[in-house]
C-alpha cells in the first residue's frame, strides 16, 4: 500500500500538471474551507453555494454579466501574465487600464464625426498607447538603471489615478453637471449588447482573439521563447544573445497595452464614457488570476471566469441564504495562499 502511495505521489511531482494540479486543490480547498465558515455561522452550505451559483448562472443575463466582468479581468490578468512569465513584476495594470480608459473616451467624445470603422480602432489604438506609456516609464526606468519595477509600478498606480481623476473632474469634466464623468462618446463608437439586461458586448469576442493571439506568441513564436528563457534565466538569456533590457521595455509596452485595452471595453462597451471609478479592481484583481492561472492565457480566461463568478453571484448568495458577500474575499485568498505556498509544499512533499 505504502509503494502505491509513493508511485502515486512521486507521478504527481514529476507530472507536467503539477502547476494546474495545485490550483485545482487550491479551489478545492477555499470551497471547504468557506462551507466550513457558513456552518460556523449556522447556515446550510449547499443552499449558500446553490445561490452562488444560481446568481451567477442561472438565468441567461446572470451568465452574461458573468462573462461581462470576466472581460476587463482576463485582460488585466493578459497583461500581468506576459509581464510575469518574462520575469518583470508588472503590478500598475491598474493604473495603465485608467489611462487607456481615459484615452478612448478621448478619442470617442473628440472625434464623433468619425465613423464607426475608424472611431473603434482609433480608440482601441489609443487606449493601447495610453496604457503602453504607462508600462514604458516604469520598462524604461527598469532596463535603464536597474530600478525596482515592483515599486515604480505602485507608485504609478496612484499617479496615473489621480491624474485621470483630476482630468475627469477640470479641463474634461462634461457640461450636465455630472462629477466623475466625462462626455459621452459617439453613438458610433458604442458597442452593441448581446443580451437582454445585462451590459455584454461586442468586447467578449475581442477578448478571446486576443488571448489567442498572446497564447499564439508566448507558445509558438520566437519571441516568446525569449521572453520565456528571460523569466526563467536572465544570465542565460544574456549569454545566448537575448537583450534584456530591450525585452524587458517591450514587454512592459504590451503588458500596458494590453490592461489600456481592457479600459477602452469599460468605456466602449459598459459605461459609455470614461469615469472616475472605472475600475473596482480589476488591475489587482489580474494579478491574482495570473498567478492561479501559472501565466497561461488560457487559464487566464478560465480563473478570470471563475472569479468573475464568485463575484456576480456574492450578492444572490447574501440575498438569499444570509451569508455575508464578504465570504467571497475570503475563498479568494484562500486560493491564493495555496497557490503561494506551492513551492514549499512541493519540497515538503518530496522529503516524505
Amino acid at each position: 500500500m505504502k509503494s502505491n502511495s509513493t508511485t502515486w505521489l512521486d507521478r504527481l511531482l514529476a507530472s507536467r500538471y503539477q502547476k494546474l494540479y495545485f490550483s485545482a486543490a487550491a479551489m478545492l480547498f477555499a470551497l471547504i474551507v468557506g462551507a466550513v465558515l457558513i456552518l460556523l455561522n449556522r447556515q446550510n452550505p449547499f443552499v449558500a453555494y446553490h445561490a452562488l451559483f444560481a446568481g451567477a448562472f442561472g438565468e441567461p443575463y446572470r451568465l452574461a454579466n458573468t462573462l461581462q466582468r470576466a472581460v476587463p479581468l482576463t485582460l488585466t490578468g493578459l497583461s500581468v501574465a506576459v509581464a510575469f512569465k518574462t520575469g518583470v513584476w508588472n503590478i500598475g495594470s491598474e493604473g495603465q487600464l485608467y489611462l487607456g480608459a481615459f484615452a478612448a473616451a478621448w478619442t470617442g467624445f473628440t472625434f464623433t464625426s468619425f465613423p464607426a470603422f475608424l472611431l473603434i480602432p482609433l480608440m482601441l489604438l489609443c487606449s493601447m498607447i495610453g496604457g503602453g506609456i504607462g508600462g514604458a516609464i516604469p520598462g524604461w526606468c527598469k532596463a535603464r538603471y536597474g530600478m525596482d519595477e515592483v515599486i515604480t509600478t505602485i507608485m504609478l498606480n496612484s499617479v496615473f489615478i489621480l491624474l485621470t481623476s483630476y482630468l475627469v473632474n477640470y479641463p474634461f469634466k462634461t457640461t450636465q453637471g455630472q462629477m466623475g464623468a466625462t462626455e459621452k462618446i459617439a453613438e458610433v463608437a458604442r458597442f452593441a449588447r448581446l443580451v437582454k439586461l445585462s451590459k455584454l458586448n461586442n468586447g467578449a469576442f475581442l477578448t478571446i482573439a486576443i488571448m489567442i493571439l498572446i497564447w499564439y506568441l508566448l507558445q509558438k513564436t520566437s519571441v516568446g521563447y525569449e521572453w520565456k528563457m528571460l523569466g526563467e534565466n536572465a544570465l542565460f538569456a544574456k549569454y545566448i544573445g537575448i537583450s534584456p533590457a530591450r525585452q524587458i521595455l517591450v514587454v512592459m509596452i504590451l503588458s500596458g497595452a494590453l490592461a489600456g485595452i481592457a479600459g477602452a471595453l469599460e468605456v466602449a462597451g459598459v459605461h459609455y464614457r470614461f469615469i472616475e471609478a472605472i475600475s473596482p479592481g480589476y488591475g489587482y484583481d489580474g494579478i491574482l488570476i495570473a498567478m492561479i492561472a501559472m501565466y497561461h492565457p488560457l487559464g487566464v480566461v478560465l480563473v478570470a471566469l471563475l472569479f468573475s463568478a464568485l463575484k456576480v453571484g456574492a450578492l444572490p448568495m447574501e440575498q438569499f441564504s444570509n451569508v455575508p458577500a464578504e465570504l467571497i474575499d475570503v475563498l479568494q485568498a484562500i486560493i491564493i495562499l495555496f497557490v503561494a505556498a506551492e513551492t514549499g509544499v512541493v519540497r515538503w512533499l518530496r522529503q516524505k
